[in-house]
């Protein structure tokens, strides 16, 4: 959708579209929510949190062509059939930008529920990789700046040491040269690639996890350098090209896609970070002050000149992940969550959009039974592992007062002091869907109607 369709909006000549920007952090499950999301608004027998799904409002929904002829198309049938088949097993994750176009037919309810017919709603889900949206914060930092908050961020992470015998190896005053350039960009990106495996949010320039066409071109290459390099060649040659990313790859990325969003969802691992330790979960804090600072009006630079008046109405922060927790812990989980937003919020003194935290399962891959250990009944699920078993699991018990994770966390605690965080990978559930329902879910009902349900 373009400017003129803009327009054409404005004036009332065209049927509405709301555009929902879908990304998350690392292991999110930013495919399986588009995907189930889709399904359950095509198919809505377990949607009764969507208002308009519950009560017939919605009339009909159907998939159309995208609007966009130059973003690949988000593969929704593939994807649930992998997810739903007769194997089931959980899709590849987003690698790009796709984009896809949900048609509902709503008859309006109320006073004017008489005074006007149906009418058709065109949901644009647009998914993107969380790397990308993280790439915000680089904007406003200089090389300089940034080289000295990834040096700092990086003691204690996977890898870091590799990549700090590798710049010591290099040295200050060395002439620049590809070889040297290709070196560093690699151990640096080695360990960006085991923190993010390792459970840690904050791995950036996104474009290194994920650099498709652009893999080995200068854009590319370049990585945090000391402050004592700072008069070398290397060093000035690196600010050169953290200069060209931020201009022809971060940039472009906001104008084209990111400022023309109105709804948004973030996805996060929660319980992943919970079980990486303390750092890991204030790594994820912080995050989210950072992906909040991107969305609030009236901040200055280049970032409110590009999306002028236009802002994102809605934002929703889901822990994803919700089956692998019994639901007797699901309101300690969003607790948790929600006291991370909040902290994010007093940071990054926001102010404008409606924010909202939610735990959520997209697609549920688990049942719940009690278990007896040492004695104790607890409250567990019981799926099926990646390798085939079958397992009852219980993940230990979340603090009731969110405050016993998040004070260690800002303290740089660097392990819990009395708990011990489990996780576990389940496999998708072999189910068969009855007519007129989509896949199963955790609150995917009452997230959509926090994300769409006022439009329709």
């Amino acid at each position: 959708m373009g400017i003129a369709d803009d327009l054409m909006q404005g004036l009332g000549l065209s049927d509405p579209v709301l555009r929902l920007g879908v990304t998350g952090l690392s292991r999110a499950g930013k495919t399986v929510f588009i995907t189930s999301l889709v399904a359950n608004l095509l198919d809505r027998g377990r949607m009764p949190g969507l208002r308009a799904a519950s009560d017939g409002a919605i009339k009909a929904a159907w998939l159309q062509p995208q609007p966009d002829d130059t973003i690949p198309r988000f593969e929704f049938e593939r994807h649930l059939a992998e997810m739903t088949g007769p194997d089931p097993h959980w899709p590849e994750g987003t690698r790009h930008v796709s984009e896809m176009r949900l048609s509902l037919r709503v008859q309006p309810r109320g006073l004017i529920a008489g005074m006007r017919g149906q009418q058709n709603l065109h949901l644009d889900i647009i998914d993107y990789p969380g790397e990308w949206l993280l790439d915000l914060r680089l904007m406003d930092k200089s090389f300089p700046e940034w080289s000295a908050e990834v040096l700092d961020r990086m003691e204690g992470r996977p890898r870091a040491e590799d990549y700090f015998d590798l710049v010591r190896a290099t040295g200050p005053g060395v002439p620049f040269s590809e070889e040297i350039a290709q070196r560093l960009t690699t151990g640096y990106t080695d360990h960006l690639r085991a923190a993010r495996a390792a459970g840690w949010s904050d791995c950036t320039p996104g474009r290194f996890l994920m650099p498709g066409e652009m893999v080995g071109s200068p854009a590319l290459t370049f990585a945090p350098l000391p402050h004592e390099f700072a008069e070398g060649a290397v060093y000035r040659e690196f600010a050169r090209r953290y200069a060209a990313y931020k201009a022809r790859v971060v940039k472009p990325f906001f104008r084209d896609h990111f400022a023309r969003l109105d709804r948004q969802v973030v996805l996060m691992d929660v319980l992943g970070a919970i079980h990486a330790g303390p750092r890991a979960v204030e790594d994820m804090r912080r995050v989210m002050g950072d992906i909040l600072s991107a969305f609030r009006p009236g901040r200055s630079g280049w970032l409110s000149q590009l999306l002028g008046t236009r802002r994102v109405e809605r934002i929703l922060f889901a822990a994803t992940k919700a089956d692998h927790l019994n639901h007797v812990q699901h309101p300690r989980l969003t607790n948790i969550t929600s006291a991370m937003l909040r902290d994010a919020r007093d940071r990054a003194d926001f102010a404008g959009a409606r924010t909202e935290a939610m735990s959520i399962a997209s697609l549920r891959c688990t049942t719940e039974e009690m278990i007896s250990q040492a004695g104790e009944e607890l409250p567990a699920v019981r799926g099926t592992l990646m390798d085939g078993r079958q397992a009852a699991f219980y993940p230990g018990e979340l603090p009731l007062n969110p405050a016993e994770l998040l004070a260690p966390a800002r303290q740089g605690a660097s392990e819990w002091l009395d708990a011990d965080y489990a996780i576990m990978d389940f496999a998708p559930a072999p189910n068969t869907l009855r007519p007129g329902d989509g896949p199963p879910h955790i609150r995917l009902d009452r997230a959509a109607e926090f994300l769409i349900g006022d439009r329709i």
